[in-house]
């Protein structure tokens, strides 16, 4: 696996990157964003997938990493149950729907993948070194 040397350069933060700004897209319809409640929490779990990465990895240990990755993909099955509400109140259309919920379980797949990997590594992080 080649060097990482920064979370910007990790395949789960770039996808996370991507999900965020669909959604960011899909709260500004019309429809979708006079329902403050649902705007708000689809939104702040779309950004915690992509934040929990970029602050594990910052906290340059292993073990961390891998506590942060678990609450990212949390976060990621949150904004999918999210992203059911709003299909199912018709505020985005099926093509788009499938789209991001696709992206979203591919997420939530490389992440649980990664944490796999981190647990098998003998990399223990910058911080113990």
């Amino acid at each position: 696996m080649a060097t990482i040397n920064n979370f910007e350069d990790l395949e789960i933060w770039q996808l996370a990157r991507e999900i965020c700004q669909d959604i960011h897209r899909i709260i500004n319809y019309d429809s979708f964003s006079k329902d403050f409640g649902l705007v708000k929490q689809i939104n702040n779990s779309s950004g915690s997938v992509m934040d929990n990465i970029a602050e594990g990895f910052e906290r340059e240990g292993n073990k961390e990493f891998r506590q942060f990755l678990f609450i990212a993909k949390g976060s990621c099955g949150e904004c999918r149950s999210q992203l059911i509400r709003a299909y199912d109140r018709k505020y985005i259309k099926q093509d788009e729907f499938s789209i991001i919920y696709n992206k979203l379980t591919n997420e939530s797949v490389k992440v649980k993948n990664f944490i796999s990997y981190l647990s098998k590594s003998s990399m223990t992080g910058n911080k113990f070194k």
